[in-house]
C-alpha cells in the first residue's frame, strides 16, 4: 500500500492536535496516520485532525485507532480497505482510555457537539 511506513511508531495515546491545543481539545474516535504514525482525531470529531493532517501533508492513508478495528482509508480515493498492513505498536489507542475522551474533557452536551 503506497505512503504506508509500517515501521513508525504512532505519535501517541491520544489526538495530538486536540491535547496540544489551549485549551485541550477531545476526541470521538482516533485516527492513525500511515505514514508518519500522527494521531488525529476522526471527521465526527470536533477538530477533525486527522483529515486536516492528511490535507496538510499528502499523507493520504490513515487506519483506525481504535481497538479491535484494522480498516485503512484513502482520503484522496475515498476509500475504505478492510485490512492492510501491520503496523508498528501500539496498534490501537489504550483500553483504559474513554470514548470519545479523554472523559475529563467531556463536556455535557458532547453529542450535539459531533460532525455528522
Amino acid at each position: 500500500m503506497q505512503g504506508v511506513d509500517p515501521s513508525v511508531p504512532p505519535s501517541g495515546p491520544g489526538c495530538a492536535d486536540c491535547d496540544a491545543a489551549d485549551p485541550p481539545g477531545w476526541w470521538f474516535h482516533l485516527r492513525r496516520c500511515a505514514g508518519c504514525g500522527h494521531i488525529g482525531c476522526c471527521d465526527s470529531s470536533p477538530g477533525q485532525h486527522a483529515s486536516a493532517h492528511a490535507a496538510a501533508t499528502g499523507h493520504r492513508i490513515v487506519r483506525s485507532f481504535e481497538p479491535g478495528e484494522e480498516w485503512f482509508w484513502d482520503y484522496e480515493a475515498e476509500t475504505m480497505y478492510e485490512s492492510g498492513p501491520a503496523l508498528a505498536a501500539p496498534e490501537h489507542r489504550p483500553l483504559t482510555q474513554a470514548a470519545p475522551g479523554p472523559a475529563e474533557r467531556l463536556p455535557e452536551d458532547w453529542p450535539q457537539r459531533l460532525h455528522r
